[in-house]
């Protein structure tokens, strides 16, 4: 889950480097433009999602992506403060809201977290999305628009990335650090479940430590993948994974028809050892870095994201 918050966060500087031009101008037809294109993706992303999710890819991310943006577009020139204060709105009330309600309404008592019984009902999709869901609004959409708040910075400066490492990595630590001491200290008047629930920083349920941790995380993984960049940028390798990159929708979309089904047509879904499991993961990224950079060497997009600028823009 912390490449799932980390991706998510890299949306949200998307997001923020796309509406630029509008935000620093100001100009409302330019504005209302951005906001559409961003209305229509999210729309897109949204019900592409949902036939993902048909085809029984039930851990699907891309209709959760259409909401995040859906609530991004009505903040391409709100201000950093404000974009904060309503992170911190989502954050707080996703908390409220694990400590108040059943966090497993929904899910199957016999198979919690594999399989929702009441998805497709209009209470049980909303509480999926909004709540108890693998990536719910509330708390998820914090990464992207965290992504947002990081997307204004002046990213080429190595002062600004040196600080935003620097901070990321001693929150880190003080949150991993202080999650094992809430959860030890807590042991004398909760059980273990109990514990872990209000204060492990694993994505389920995604509290408030999880949150900072996995923020934290996200930010380190970007700025380490441009200190990279800058360092190694001719070299072969990380030119085919910046290629790989530019697909990734492309090739989360391929790897439930693709890579499931080929596990599915061998019957080789369930009950796999960790080395055919191991050996599968890496022939099939492999097979994908290899598509990218031919597809790449011929096409400026990748081809799921040239359909949805071809019925967005």
């Amino acid at each position: 889950m912390r490449a799932s918050a980390t991706f998510v966060t890299l949306a949200g500087i998307g997001v923020a480097l796309m509406t630029r031009k509008a935000r620093n101008s100001g100009e409302l037809s330019s504005i209302k433009e951005n906001r559409m294109k961003l209305w229509k993706r999210s729309a897109f992303l949204f019900i592409l999602g949902l036939l993902l999710y048909v085809a029984d890819w039930t851990g699907d991310i891309l209709h959760y992506y259409g909401v995040y943006m859906l609530i991004a577009s009505f903040l391409i020139v709100a201000s950093t403060k404000h974009v904060i204060i309503l992170s911190s709105f989502f954050l707080i009330t996703s908390q409220i809201f694990q400590v108040t309600i059943n966090y497993l309404k929904g899910w199957h008592p016999e198979q919690p977290f594999m399989e929702y019984l009441d998805f497709w009902t209009i209470e049980g999709f909303l509480r999926n999305i909004l709540y108890n869901g693998y990536h719910p609004v509330f708390p998820w959409v914090c990464f992207l628009l965290l992504g947002m708040i990081l997307g204004r910075l002046d990213l080429s400066k190595k002062a600004v990335r040196n600080k935003m490492l620097f901070i990321s990595i001693i929150l880190l630590i003080t949150i991993e650090v202080l999650s094992k001491i809430l959860m030890r200290l807590s042991l004398s008047v909760l059980d273990v479940n109990s514990a872990e629930f209000l204060f492990q920083t694993g994505p389920i349920p995604p509290n408030i430590l999880y949150i900072f941790s996995n923020s934290a995380s996200a930010v380190i993984v970007i700025v380490a993948s441009i200190y990279i960049v800058e360092k190694f940028a001719g070299q072969w390798l990380i030119k085919s994974l910046i290629q790989t990159g530019q697909l990734t929708l492309t090739h989360y979309v391929s790897h439930v028809f693709i890579g499931v089904g080929i596990l599915s047509l061998f019957n080789r879904l369930e009950n796999q050892t960790l080395a055919f499991s191991l050996v599968f993961t890496l022939l099939f990224f492999v097979a994908s870095i290899l598509f990218s950079v031919l597809w790449r060497n011929k096409f400026k997009r990748g081809p799921i994201v040239w359909v949805m600028r071809k019925m967005t823009n």
